[in-house]
């Protein structure tokens, strides 16, 4: 892997990031979507059901509500752009 690939540019660094970005991981079943599947867009996560999984795995409240809508709102706009180029998702 590159020094300047985004994969080693945007890797947690701490425990709480590494924490966070484990939850995202698991996030897959959460998104909320509008339209429908052929004219649909991701809005985002539910952010209930993100905080209670935390939560559930002992992640701070404080450090999921600082990170969680920062990569939130990367992941909306990709897949949105994907989704509108055509491309598939997997």
């Amino acid at each position: 892997m590159c020094a300047d690939c985004p994969r080693s540019l945007h890797k947690p660094i701490t425990l709480e990031g590494w924490q966070v970005w484990d939850l995202v991981q698991r996030l897959g079943g959460q998104v909320r979507v509008a339209g429908g599947v052929s004219g649909g867009a991701v809005l985002g996560w539910d952010m209930a059901a993100a905080l209670q999984l935390g939560l559930a795995l002992g992640l701070s409240p404080l450090i999921i509500a600082e990170f969680l809508p920062l990569i939130e709102a990367v992941m909306v706009r990709k897949i949105n752009e994907t989704m509108q180029a055509g491309s598939s998702l997997t």
